[in-house]
């Protein structure tokens, strides 16, 4: 057994609770022979926080034994140990509070259990300290509370079923530190922790989040105040090498004054730290300064040496102390005092609830205690509420401190937002940005990713073998658009829309299609209206001379049937031009079809009449009145009709109609006619192409008959024309995007309309204004002269 344990500070009462804290952070190494009793353990590095703490807690007490409302006749006292920082001394002093500091001889008739010595233990301010007390403490049911073990393997009331605390778990504490670093946009940050319980538990938390939220980390390290200088160099060397401006850092703050000592060496200035609050302050103070102050606090009641030295001094009480500033003095750990307080008012307000009961045995046994500190509700001086969950942990709620240096040299602890997890996910946290201030001063938020935000009109590529959030920014394919920043896809415009040049927007495609305003539109349109012009002034011409030889040659009526549906030829080329409407889709390839084969029905009848008439023998032979005028007009009726027919079929089954392309063009939307039905359309060329067939026979069969102006042999070229414009026209209308098929199919209708009009009309009216003296019906017919006229 261990020699006797004299607390640090300690008064009587009727009821005593116990205190651990901190008041030194480290102690001296030594290395046990285990051939004698180990001495004591000899602490070093005084931490002003811990006395803080201690004195929160007397402050506490005292303002309970004055009350007359809680606890009234009963007077609190306590016994408060130094734990060091040390796990072992924790564990330690924790049973010397339970059990007492006797020397027990070995045959002691008293018996081994007996009631603890206190009634709850106030502390400790570290998670793997408590996690160790709270283990040798829970199957006693010795209440323990804590103002500062964040450590979210705490909640376990299984492992834990007598730790409380008045402090919120890490668990919230990691998640809210997450939401934080995503608030500020920052995605790639480096992080560091305490190998402890508190710092290994928090970080986890911390990491699950972050990956949720889309937040990388860059390193995780962890080290231990204890450890070696090197492994300390090399977590410094891991910071200089990273690229990551942020560091998240869920560290106490002893480990935290190791770590900034380092970096200071190395002038690593530059970073924005997130810290959990186990780092807020820390040291820098000297042991003399330090125990004048105490000397006066406590008015020289505790006059044993508290340091490694052998420091001692006597003083009066009346030492000014209002001029010392240390860390000790600094009261912007107010909020963290008062979780001390609060602790001690929970153990009070759980007391005074025992003692009110009606039974008078087992009052104060600690399971009864523990039992009702669990279920207290009170509401501080302030107003704040006080109670505990079944996890034995207060709501969760969090100050965001900005830490903000002054002119003197001094830091300043600046309340910038709030965090409450029992609001809203939206409204949880608060934050004013105008008041913070980052590193190095500046007003402007640092920036901490790994690639830089993917612009509107790209998307995130992920780079091979890294994080998430390093990304290459890839330009969104054609057609395709993105109008948000940082997106991973980019989204196909409608059909009828295409992305423009940012591709941050889809823009209507523009409508493209034969029209009159453009070139190739004008100049079809203008030889159309010339062809029909011509073609008027040769009925003109005709009709002025239409009792003259050459005009009354071959039927006269024929060529002026023939010469009106040219006119229509030309004018039908005008449907095609032009926005594509129902009734022009349904118009163009109709009048088309119907127009041509009346022109080449009349062509032909003027063909079968010249053979017929030179090939009847011997002359005076009556073959011509089985053709005469009546049967030629029968002819090209019969002819037409059928074509009429297979349009009309056409337009009832499957009508062409207007259409919009997508495919031709990816960047525009052709209008265009539908042809509806493929046949249908088919058909109508093959019956025009039928008939140029049989007309082009006839003609070549008539070519070499004996007359100085043989029709014949004009009508076999203008029928070589007219094939060789429509054979061509095929291959040409179906390779042609969009448009240009609509203007191969117009130029084929004008090149045979002016090929038929050329080459039959033109040689008659050369005779007709140039050589009139020809235009007789001797030099018509020749030396062989037939009844023909």
């Amino acid at each position: 057994m261990g020699g006797p344990e004299n607390p640090q500070l300690s008064q009587d009462g009727t009821i005593i609770l116990g205190g651990i804290f901190s008041f030194h952070s480290s102690w001296k190494d030594r290395m046990d022979t285990y051939l004698h009793k180990p001495l004591p353990l000899q602490c070093t590095s005084l931490s002003f926080r811990g006395f803080q703490f201690a004195q929160a807690m007397l402050f506490a007490i005292e303002e309970i034994n004055n009350s007359t409302d809680l606890l009234p006749g009963v007077s609190l006292g306590y016994k408060i140990y130094d734990a060091c920082g040390s796990m072992a001394r924790s564990v330690k002093v924790a049973l010397t509070l339970t059990n007492g500091n006797e020397i027990v001889a070995g045959q002691s008739e008293r018996p081994c259990t007996r009631p603890s010595q206190v009634q709850a233990i106030i502390g400790e301010t570290s998670s793997s300290p408590c996690m160790a007390i709270a283990t040798v403490l829970g199957p006693f049911y010795i209440s323990m509370i804590s103002h500062f073990a964040t450590c979210a393997c705490l909640s376990d009331k299984t492992k834990y079923p007598s730790f409380l605390r008045t402090i919120p778990s890490d668990y919230y504490q990691s998640r809210a530190l997450a939401h934080l670093v995503k608030y500020f946009g920052w995605t790639w940050v480096g992080a560091i922790r305490t190998n402890d319980d508190y710092g290994n538990n928090g970080m986890a938390t911390f990491t699950e989040t972050a990956q949720q939220l889309g937040i990388c980390l860059e390193y995780s390290v962890s080290f231990f105040r204890t450890d070696p200088a090197d492994k300390i160099q090399k977590i410094i060397d891991i910071i200089k090498a990273s690229t990551s401006k942020v560091i998240v850092a869920f560290l106490s703050h002893m480990d935290m004054d190791v770590l900034m000592y380092g970096m200071s060496q190395h002038n690593l200035t530059e970073y924005q730290w997130v810290g959990s609050e186990g780092w807020i302050p820390l040291n820098s103070s000297n042991n003399e300064l330090f125990i004048e102050f105490w000397e006066a606090l406590f008015n020289c009641r505790f006059r044993q040496s508290i340091s490694s030295s052998d420091i001692q001094r006597e003083c009066t009480g009346d030492e000014d102390v209002t001029g010392v500033q240390n860390s000790y003095t600094d009261m912007s750990l107010i909020p963290i005092f008062n979780n001390v307080y609060k602790g001690v008012y929970a153990v009070a307000h759980a007391l005074h609830n025992i003692l009110s009961c009606n039974k008078t045995c087992n009052k104060t046994v600690p399971q009864l205690v523990c039992n009702h500190i669990k279920n207290i509700y009170f509401k501080t001086k302030e107003g704040e509420e006080v109670y505990f969950n079944e996890n034995g942990d207060p709501a969760a709620k969090y100050e965001i401190i900005n830490w903000q240096p002054r002119e003197n040299g001094i830091v300043e602890f600046v309340t910038v937002g709030l965090y409450d997890i029992s609001l809203a996910a939206e409204k949880q946290l608060n934050l004013q940005n105008k008041s913070l201030i980052w590193a190095r001063n500046s007003k402007q938020v640092p920036v901490s990713v790994c690639s830089e935000k993917c612009p509107p009109g790209t998307r995130k590529v992920l780079q091979k073998g890294r994080p998430v959030c390093c990304y290459d920014c890839i330009r969104c394919a054609e057609g395709e658009i993105n109008n948000i920043t940082d997106s991973v896809t980019c989204v196909r415009c409608l059909p009828e829309y295409w992305s423009n040049e940012r591709r941050d927007a889809c823009i209507k495609k523009e409508a493209v299609f034969l029209s009159y305003e453009e070139i190739m539109g004008a100049l079809l349109t203008a030889a159309s209206v010339f062809g029909t012009c011509t073609t008027a002034g040769v009925v003109l011409i005709f009709f002025k001379h239409r009792k003259t030889p050459i005009v009354r040659a071959n039927n006269s009526e024929l060529s002026f049937l023939l010469l009106f549906s040219l006119t229509l030829c030309f004018l039908c080329s005008l449907t095609f031009i032009g926005q594509p409407s129902e009734w022009s889709c349904m118009l163009r390839h109709t009048a088309f079809g119907i127009t041509f084969v009346l022109c080449i029905s009349c062509v032909l009848g003027k063909t079968i009449v010249v053979l017929m008439a030179f090939r009847a023998k011997p002359p005076g032979n009556n073959m011509m009145k089985w053709f005469g005028q009546t049967q030629q007009r029968l002819c090209v009726l019969v002819f037409t009709l059928v074509q009429v027919i297979i349009c009309i079929v056409w337009l009832t089954i499957c009508p062409p109609f207007p259409f919009k392309n997508f495919k031709e063009f990816k960047d525009k939307i052709i209008l265009e006619c539908a042809l509806g039905s493929a046949v249908g359309y088919w058909a109508v060329l093959g019956y025009i192409g039928l008939l140029s067939v049989l007309c082009f026979i006839f003609a070549f069969l008539a070519r070499k008959l004996p007359d100085n102006f043989n029709e014949a042999k004009f009508i076999t070229f203008s029928m070589l024309i007219f094939c060789a414009v429509w054979i061509t026209f095929i291959p040409a209308y179906v390779s042609s995007p969009g448009k240009f098929s609509v203007a191969v199919e117009v130029f084929a209708i004008l090149a045979s309309s002016f090929g038929l009009l050329i080459c039959i009309f033109m040689p008659k009216c050369y005779i007709i204004l140039l050589k009139p003296e020809n235009n007789t019906k001797k030099n018509m017919m020749g030396k062989k002269a037939t009844h023909l006229f």
